[in-house]
């Protein structure tokens, strides 16, 4: 008998708004960027720093997992973020989740570990531009100076009233991650853009 069921497209949680995301980067002549980077792999990885598993973890990914708070480490394709002095999001591009997973759970072997794929629970927005830390400071009380919060770090903190992990990538034009839950990530649009029109008349 034929497989009847029907499949249906991944829809990301801003599908809906990459036009008005679109609009707004147009509007403002080079000053910002909005966009959404849908499906990035993220898996929250747990386990000891000081243990035998996060040296495997880090050769079997090929970067170390960042032991400084608030750091990022990037190489090639994947992204580790420090979320607590135990916890760590290794973040990849859309599709890896699995392969991931696997080579954590391989390399810790009978180490405790924790990986939970949480690639559903969140969306990225990609916010770059001369102007992306002052619409960034218009919603969140970290001090962004680039002294401050330079390439290479990241913090939980809250963006437009909205639970957001920040991540300044480690390149300065390559801007800011902002990553939202989905649930979350309409409402945070909205206020961006709102935020935006500053620069987007």
């Amino acid at each position: 008998m034929a497989d009847t069921a029907v499949t249906n497209p991944l829809r990301s949680p801003l599908s809906h708004a990459a036009g008005r995301l679109a609009a707004a980067t147009r509007a403002s002549g080079g000053a910002i960027r909005l966009a959404e980077l849908p499906f990035l792999t993220q898996i929250d990885v747990r386990l000891d720093p000081k243990g035998a598993a996060a040296d495997a973890v880090g050769l079997a990914l090929g970067l170390p997992l960042p032991v400084d708070p608030g750091t990022v480490v990037r190489a090639g394709e994947l992204t580790a973020l420090w979320l607590g002095p135990d916890e760590w999001l290794v973040v990849g591009p859309p599709g890896g989740r699995h392969d991931l997973e696997s080579r954590i759970r391989e390399a810790a072997g009978d180490e405790p570990v924790s990986v939970i794929d949480v690639s559903a629970q969140r969306t990225t927005l990609l916010i770059t531009g001369p102007r992306a830390r002052d619409l960034l400071a218009h919603g969140c009380s970290l001090d962004l100076h680039p002294r401050v919060f330079g390439p290479g770090r990241c913090a939980q903190t809250n963006l437009g009233r909205t639970q957001v992990v920040l991540v300044a990538r480690d390149d300065p034009r390559a801007g800011f991650w902002v990553l939202v839950r989905s649930s979350f990530a309409g409402y945070l649009t909205d206020w961006l853009l709102d935020a935006a029109v500053e620069w987007t008349g």
